[in-house]
């Protein structure tokens, strides 16, 4: 019998498109095939996820907890069993799902559900963003002001999310940073600031080409405005993998990094926006979650 025999599925049903129950099913006719235990929770509100995988890693009754639903939901059960034993694994359900993308878990979930008889896994590196956990990519600036209006009229989505960005660019304005990196202190004029642990935001959108979860660096790129008449160069550049040699780009890797605003200014943490602030301190937590990888995934991530 399989080590990791008993497994826990939280399930975000409100997730991407929504809640399907042949989703429920499929998890568990896929852990009767492969004879392994199968438990199954649903969130009920923001930050439940968290207490579900704390207590599975306290109680330590599974030996792997999965996030089924997007990054949100991954960064809450990341909360949870950071710094445990036990494995955390994926299973996206959401509309950017980045983190998955980043280690090769298919985003078709019939595809998805190989991962679940995988015996890979490894120590991923995670961010502190002021005090905050931070898994995937987390932003400062036009993102993290597009986290706060995304979502609330309730249409989620790639078509939602590049039709909001298009409504906001124009108002939004370049903003200045004060920057301290080992004691020495930089200005520098951004639109986006990116906090990359792994390598893209979501929807294969890639912020920092190079990243690696596992190399115990940050990689933070700082993106001024775009003008209009080149935008489309600079999507391809984006989603090809290439964005590091954008004249409108600059990535420095860094294991901590001290940003100060003239005024408080709009973030998120892997998706999920928080209140304004004017102060943040990001560093590199080395080797502190326990991923799951797919049986077939690429030998770097």
């Amino acid at each position: 019998m399989s080590e990791t025999n008993k497994l826990l599925f939280i399930i975000n049903k409100f997730s991407g498109g929504g809640y399907r129950p042949e989703l429920e099913g499929r998890i568990i006719d896929e852990c009767i095939r492969l004879n392994k235990e199968c438990s199954i929770e649903f969130t009920q509100s923001r930050g439940h996820a968290v207490e579900l995988a704390g207590s599975a890693a306290k109680e330590k009754k599974f030996d792997i907890v999965f996030a089924v639903g997007g990054d949100g939901t991954v960064n809450e059960v990341a909360q949870g069993l950071l710094g445990s034993p036990v494995t955390m694994g994926i299973l996206p359900k959401g509309s950017g799902n980045g983190l998955a993308r980043h280690l090769g878990i298919p985003t078709d979930f019939k595809k998805a559900l190989q991962v679940i008889a995988s015996e890979k896994s490894f120590r991923m590196d995670t961010l502190s963003v002021n005090g905050k956990l931070s898994v995937n990519v987390s932003g400062i600036g036009f993102d993290g002001h597009i986290a706060r209006l995304f979502g609330k009229n309730g249409k989620r989505g790639l078509i939602g999310y590049t039709r909001l960005v298009l409504k906001e660019f124009f108002s939004y304005r370049e903003f200045a940073t004060r920057v301290t990196i080992e004691g020495q202190v930089h200005e520098r004029k951004s639109f986006i600031i990116a906090l990359a642990n792994s390598s893209q935001f979501g929807n294969n959108a890639l912020v920092a080409p190079h990243a690696s979860v596992c190399d115990e660096w940050i990689d933070v790129s700082f993106i001024k405005k775009v003008p209009l008449t080149q935008a489309a160069g600079f999507g391809q550049k984006m989603f090809t993998g290439k964005l590091n040699k954008s004249p409108f780009v600059e990535i420095l890797k860094v294991k901590k990094i001290e940003l100060q605003f003239p005024q408080p200014i709009a973030y998120h943490i892997d998706g999920e926006p928080f209140e304004p602030t004017d102060r943040f301190s990001i560093e590199i937590k080395p080797g502190t979650l326990k991923m799951l990888l797919p049986p077939t995934v690429r030998t770097t991530y």
